[in-house]
């Protein structure tokens, strides 16, 4: 038994080469349906191995013949020995052979490329040798399971960055195709998609659903007309494609909502320069456990079939809910489409209402009712779990009876000056009670924004203001970093980072333990 073997290194690393160009293309012509990337990688690591099978066998056996006891053989010659690794030597000697248990027969010597020098039977009938060597294919290198397994993920993103510069090539919701064969669709066809669209309220509606209306190329594989029109409903900006990972489903850009296209101004955030390296253990653990989308990734989530939110005013105000670490994976995703739309279903009443995805911006739209109808108010917790169906989310909050609390409550002065204080508020639901605060004139606080929009104060200022708000609040004059953070969220968007970044650096914050800060006076000027 002899084995081959591809080097560890080839699969590290890995090209894609003119030739996987044309088995691709060839296979997916053969074939007449788009695929996946990940099924072209499948094809293609089968493809890549048994290739690279011919390629070993085709090195072993040439320049020479393969050695078995059974032939005869003649000085000079050039033989192959499957038994030893495949070596090349050449027959320098020829001689009778000794052995009374045998009848007669010779000894070859042959001399090998490194020098030495062996003897080895011939013209022997009965010997192990004269059956045809076997190749086995005991390499994980030659495993196509074992391969993809383990190079899979990489594969994958040199084959897609690859076909993605290539025009031969095109992509719809993660499926590949020649560009080549595609059918024709033309303007008028285009136009009838968008009337259709039109008459569904926007959408969303599948492309087969499209296609029963518009005649396009009758009596050619269905599933190449589906791509060919996939592409074209792409290239036109009229259309939106929204369907999750898997579904296509498509939608009239014009008739989605604006808070889908642009972030909501309470959403948009301008970057905060900070140090990452001054903030402590316990500020970290308390930045993924606030789980803001615009915090930087720590932790997954994916194991879990739940999880919970608490809420910040940005949200409350939008009708959004943050796309983060903690709960994205709840929600669908796609290949390509910015924008995905879903149906959420209210854990109370079974209600389902339509929700969208904003996968760039990490943020989902369609909450504002929903939070009206529920009472949500900034600090409310927000839970959450997949669905029965693909792509369905579960949302609920914890209701109760209304009851009068002391809550932080935000006051909008005359001059845009914002003043907290410790009133009673209706609470209807859970809520974190560092968290809570009441917003008794939303509009006023909207121009606050829309100024802050124009005219920013100095990040380091409105931080120092908040906390010396808040201060008054508490008979210590202690102010807790999820309290600071809760609040100037009320007037500027912001992550946790620069915040315990500021806590953490400036001497006019002394930390008292557990995360609480008293504020010493900064001097006049700062």
């Amino acid at each position: 038994m002899v084995t081959t073997t591809i080097e560890t290194s080839y699969w590290e690393t890995f090209t894609l080469k003119g030739e996987d160009i044309e088995f691709l293309y060839n296979h997916l012509l053969e074939l007449e349906t788009p695929l996946t990337s990940q099924e072209l990688v499948n094809a293609l690591v089968e493809e890549r191995i048994g290739r690279q099978k011919k390629i070993i066998e085709k090195q072993r056996t040439s320049g020479g013949d393969l050695y078995q006891p059974i032939k005869s053989y003649s000085l000079n010659q050039k033989l192959i020995f499957p038994a030893l690794q495949w070596s090349h030597g050449e027959v320098i000697g020829i001689r009778p052979g000794e052995n009374p248990d045998l009848a007669d027969f010779q000894v070859i010597q042959v001399e090998f490329g490194n020098g030495i020098k062996r003897e080895f039977a011939a013209s022997v009938e009965d010997h192990i040798l004269n059956q045809p060597p076997k190749i086995t294919d005991e390499s994980d290198q030659f495993d196509r399971e074992a391969v993809l397994e383990q190079y899979s993920d990489d594969l994958t993103d040199i084959l897609e960055e690859d076909l993605a510069t290539n025009p031969d090539f095109v992509r719809i919701a993660g499926r590949w195709f020649p560009r080549a064969i595609l059918v024709d669709t033309n303007v008028g066809h285009l136009n009838l998609a968008e009337a259709v669209l039109d008459e569904a309220g926007g959408g969303p509606l599948t492309t087969n659903t499209l296609l029963e209306q518009i005649e396009l190329a009758p009596g050619v594989n269905p599933k190449l007309v589906e791509f060919s029109f996939d592409l074209a409903l792409q290239e036109d900006t009229r259309f939106d494609e929204v369907g999750p990972a898997g579904d296509v489903l498509w939608f009239l850009r014009r008739l989605e909502p604006a808070e889908v296209l642009e972030p909501p101004v309470h959403l948009r955030y301008t970057p905060i320069e900070y140090d990452r390296s001054l903030i402590s253990g316990d500020m970290l653990d308390l930045e993924q456990m606030l789980s803001d989308e615009l915090s930087p990734v720590t932790a997954s989530y994916r194991h879990m079939d739940d999880g919970e939110i608490k809420l910040i005013y940005p949200h409350c105000r939008s009708g959004t809910l943050p796309l983060s670490a903690r709960v994205r994976h709840l929600f669908p995703t796609a290949y390509e489409a910015p924008r995905i739309r879903f149906m959420l279903v209210d854990g109370d009443s079974g209600e389902e209402f339509p929700g969208w995805v904003v996968r760039e911006k990490r943020y989902v739209h369609g909450l504002a009712e929903w939070y009206q109808k529920h009472g949500v108010m900034p600090g409310s917790i927000i839970r959450l779990k997949k669905g029965s169906k693909p792509g369905q989310v579960i949302i609920s909050t914890d209701s109760r009876r209304p009851s009068r609390e002391w809550i932080r409550t935000v006051l909008v002065g005359s001059d845009s000056g914002i003043v907290f204080a410790m009133l009673k508020q209706v609470v209807s639901g859970t809520v974190d009670e560092r968290m809570a605060i009441a917003i008794p004139d939303e509009e006023a606080l909207d121009e606050v924004w829309l100024k802050n929009q124009k005219h920013q104060v100095p990040f380091e200022n409105l931080v120092l203001n908040t906390v010396r708000e808040l201060a008054k609040l508490n008979p210590q004059s202690h102010v807790h970093a999820t309290e600071l953070y809760a609040a100037v969220n009320v007037i500027r968007r912001s992550p946790p980072g620069p915040i315990l970044a500021l806590l953490a650096s400036k001497s006019w914050f002394s930390h008292v333990g557990d995360l609480h800060f008293r504020l010493s006076e900064p001097e006049s000027g700062n």
